[in-house]
């Protein structure tokens, strides 16, 4: 049993259509994460570019300045985390369930 180059083309097509409507949707995308019971939060677009970091008044210490910057980054991963699943979900309906390569996503 051998594939039909027609339905291949076919399948090529519909996955670069599929992909130009994904990146669309991916511009649209915002995911927050937060650290710190909410003290900071930072905000990403579905391509992972950093739209907004806020940082609670009260958490800012001069003295512990260490401690904010590891709430940041602890923001920065829950949002990136949360952005990958979502794209992994978009490209998953996008694709029709044909599966991507592993570690796409990172």
């Amino acid at each position: 049993m051998g594939t039909n180059p027609l339905e291949l083309l076919k399948l090529v097509q519909n996955l670069q259509k599929n992909m130009g409507d994904m990146q669309e949707k991916l511009s649209q995308i915002e995911v927050s994460g937060s650290a710190g019971g909410d003290m900071v939060e930072v905000t990403l677009s579905g391509s992972l570019d950093v739209l907004k970091v806020s940082i609670s008044p009260e958490t800012f210490n001069r003295e512990e300045v260490h401690v904010l910057e590891d709430l940041i980054k602890a923001a920065f991963t829950d949002a990136s985390k949360k952005a990958k699943e979502k794209m992994k979900d978009e490209f998953s309906s996008a694709t029709g369930g044909f599966p991507l390569p592993p570690g796409i996503f990172g």
